[in-house]
């Protein structure tokens, strides 16, 4: 008992002598929001040191009392500080959203909401509060969809069996969130935290974001809805001589969506080639840094490992923190005709780096990332095959200043995203990002995609030029989306059937005293959708084209308290 009193000495000493810090955090999916802060940053208004690579961020990092309502003081009798970060209150945003598309699924980036047809919204509301290193933020989500029927890929004869090699029996991604409407209540954007400046720990729902991207990231994005998990991460740039640093450990637990890959009892009778997937879930375990050079201002560097595993596969402790040991051992598992085999590996594993730079002076930013999907043997086939199972995000920012007395600005932004693989030949379920033949469930939760929304083997190029003044904007973007090319080259293999869609979306939002509003209106061509091609006649480029155009409508309006 003696010998514990020093030790509950220096636990005193810790916790007078930390600094507590607002521990609240702008959710990811606040678009407007963050890109604005995102903008301030290029204009040189805001902190040069905020990366924006680990999000969601952190209210003192972005230097704001009210994060909801920038360069405004806490004058709302919804809000109660002490202004020493020992005590915090504030009632949330009210947010409600919605979304429709015309004639099948398009969207991501929307956490809760669900790739779907037809109408959609989701309401989200809730509180924060803070005493001294305690923070609890309470934000549910409810969403409502039609989930109207569309043509999916049961209209494609010929190509069943192999959709399910490809798909249906390699990851949790179905074309269908049951028959006919849904709706599902979810925590949201939710956590308790402990906060002692520069370190935060706790559970979280919240969705998380990893990497420079905007319209995708390779290992953590919010198109899949947040799933529970216990996080330690930096609250706080920390700071030594050679630079910065930022980093956050996480560790989850990831569900089933509990439907099917297909719709069943359709007439060509294709989901006769589904594989029963385990009843089991499965533990998600992540690593993420983050380094600004002291002598480089602007500039982050970067590196991201993931991994999914099984929970069955989980015998010991140190299984829980895969960085730090060595891969486990095989497992059992089903094959596409069902029948067992054994593997070398049980995690599905992905690792990436990235970089961001930052020029405010030239309101200028340049980001990128490049991952891998399965690890190198050796040096020699790194050095032989640099690029297989890669995929990599490219994308520029430039602002230009229309009219400085009343803050008006010009956005040119443009990103590209491609996960499929550059090497046809090596085009299959096996190398293709978020499936795999083992952790069949492949890296998703609860149906969707925890990586880039455009999904395996897709690739996207977008250009998108805006007029913008503070959290007022209006724009356009045009954007080619070309889906599932490792299905396309592995399967299909006939140069006529490439689908890919042409986009073109404009977007508005603006803000009059408590309101937030959003909108989009897009158009999409999809050329040879599903890979159909409805009719061939002699000539070899002569056929029925199966072309199919959508309508996406999107609205978001805020109150902020």
């Amino acid at each position: 008992m003696l010998k514990q009193i020093p030790f509950i000495k220096l636990v005193c000493i810790f916790l007078v002598s930390v600094s507590f810090a607002n521990a609240q955090v702008l959710p990811v999916g606040s678009h407007l929001l963050e890109e604005y802060y995102r903008q301030q940053q290029l204009l040189g208004k805001l902190d040069s040191t905020v990366s924006f690579v680990i999000r969601p961020l952190q209210a003192k990092f972005l230097r704001q009392d009210n994060i909801y309502r920038p360069n405004e003081p806490l004058n709302s009798p919804y809000q109660y500080s002490t202004g020493d970060d020992q005590i915090f209150l504030q009632i949330l945003p009210i947010t409600w959203e919605v979304q429709a598309n015309s004639s099948y699924p398009y969207g991501w980036n929307d956490g809760s909401m669900i790739p779907s047809n037809g109408f959609q919204t989701r309401l989200s509301a809730g509180v924060y509060a803070q005493y001294k290193f305690l923070s609890v933020q309470f934000r549910p989500e409810f969403v409502y969809a039609d989930n109207k029927t569309f043509e999916n890929h049961a209209k494609q004869p010929g190509f069943g069996m192999e959709w399910y090699h490809a798909i249906g029996n390699h990851i949790d991604m179905p074309e269908y969130f049951g028959n006919g409407s849904y709706q599902k209540a979810f925590f949201g954007q939710s956590n308790i935290l402990f906060t002692f400046k520069p370190i935060s720990f706790g559970l979280s729902t919240e969705n998380l974001w990893w990497g420079p991207g905007k319209r995708n990231s390779l290992t953590m994005s919010n198109t899949a809805p947040g799933f529970m998990h216990a996080t330690i991460h930096t609250s706080t740039p920390i700071a030594t001589p050679i630079g910065s640093f930022e980093a956050q450990i996480v560790g989850g637990k990831l569900n089933r969506s509990g439907f099917p890959p297909s719709i069943t009892g359709e007439s060509l009778h294709q989901e006769l080639y589904y594989v029963e997937k385990p009843d089991d879930w499965r533990y998600f375990s992540g690593f993420v840094a983050n380094y600004q050079p002291k002598w480089v201002p602007g500039l982050f560097l970067g590196f991201i490992r993931t991994y999914v595993t099984y929970h069955k596969d989980q015998d010991k402790l140190q299984d829980y923190l895969p960085f730090f040991s060595p891969s486990l051992s095989g497992t059992d598992y089903l094959d596409d005709n069902g029948v067992k085999q054994q593997s070398n590996h049980v995690r599905d594993r992905y690792g990436s780096v990235f970089f961001r730079w930052v020029m405010p002076s030239g309101g200028f930013e340049v980001y990128g990332e490049y991952g891998r999907k399965l690890k190198a043997e050796n040096g020699r086939d790194w050095m032989v095959n640099p690029t297989k199972s890669r995929a990599y995000i490219l994308g520029f920012t430039k602002m230009v200043s229309l009219h400085r007395a009343s803050g008006a600005n010009l956005q040119i932004s443009a990103e590209a995203t491609e996960l499929a693989s550059p090497d046809p030949m090596e085009s299959n379920y096996t190398a293709s990002w978020y499936t795999d033949d083992v952790v069949r469930d492949g890296y998703t939760n609860k149906g969707q995609v925890l990586g880039a929304g455009i999904g395996p083997g897709s690739d996207l190029q977008s250009i998108d030029v805006s007029w913008i003044r503070d959290l007022q904007s209006i724009g356009i973007e045009f954007e080619r989306f070309s889906h599932n090319e490792d299905f396309f080259n592995h399967y299909v293999r006939d140069i006529r059937r490439s689908w890919a869609d042409l986009g073109i979306r404009g977007h508005a939002s603006w803000d009059y005293k408590q309101f937030v509003a959003t909108a989009s209106f897009q158009y999409t061509h999809a050329y040879n959708y599903q890979h159909i091609v409805d009719e061939f006649y002699s000539d070899f480029w002569d056929y029925a084209k199966h072309d199919k155009n959508n309508v996406n409508f999107r609205l978001g309006i805020s109150y902020r308290f």
